[in-house]
């Protein structure tokens, strides 16, 4: 399994409605890119604003493995979703990284 996790940060005074409709495409994905396995998405609404960095929207996308990942960026929803808000977005930190499924909800592995 492969995990992908994204943190956007918007421009300042980007409406609520931007960031609603990047998660509702976000979701859309599931079931339509290959090799998605999970997602999530979601505006943060952290109270520790001291830790959050400005970052206003999260996304989590889990792969089969490292080659769905690869093949996800360029799919063609995953463009249109990126032409959408690239122009309302200032930053954004990505990590993948690949981890067993076992582990996954298993709290015995730390």
């Amino acid at each position: 399994m492969f995990e992908h996790i994204v943190l956007l940060k918007f421009k300042p005074g980007v409406s609520t409605e931007v960031k609603e409709d990047a998660v509702k495409r976000v979701h859309d994905f599931k079931g339509k890119i290959p090799g998605v396995v999970d997602l999530s998405a979601g505006v943060n609404i952290t109270e520790e604003i001291e830790h959050a960095q400005g970052f206003t929207l999260g996304i989590r996308v889990t792969f089969e493995d490292q080659l769905a990942c690869r093949d996800y960026v360029q799919h063609p929803l995953h463009q249109q979703l990126l032409q959408s808000i690239g122009p309302f977005v200032e930053g954004i930190v990505v990590m993948d990284y690949p981890f067993d499924s076992y582990q996954k909800g298993d709290s015995s592995n730390g």
